[in-house]
């Protein structure tokens, strides 16, 4: 049986989804606009909101990544469902 997650935590993977495609966006403008002052500013202020985001996600959720870029608390934390690519 699915383990049923709150309104929170949709809400902040879709506020990290929406982050990350502004962040891909701006990452694909800057390699051809590498001196573009304000497109790396908006880079800069977006990779620190995601950071933001993701901190509180992993904090009330767990990890979102594996392999050493996400801590997890005691016990393990990659047992529980549903992983943020489930949802």
């Amino acid at each position: 049986m699915a383990k049923q997650m709150d309104d929170a935590y949709y809400k902040l993977l879709h506020d990290l989804q929406a982050v990350d495609f502004v962040l891909v966006e701006l990452n694909l403008f800057l390699d051809t606009h590498p001196n573009d002052a304000n497109a790396l500013q908006q880079f800069n202020q977006y990779a620190a909101l995601r950071a933001r985001i993701a901190q509180q996600y992993e904090a009330s959720y767990g990890p979102l990544m594996n392999f050493g870029h996400s801590m997890s608390g005691s016990p393990w934390q990659w047992n529980d469902t549903p992983w943020p690519w489930q949802v």
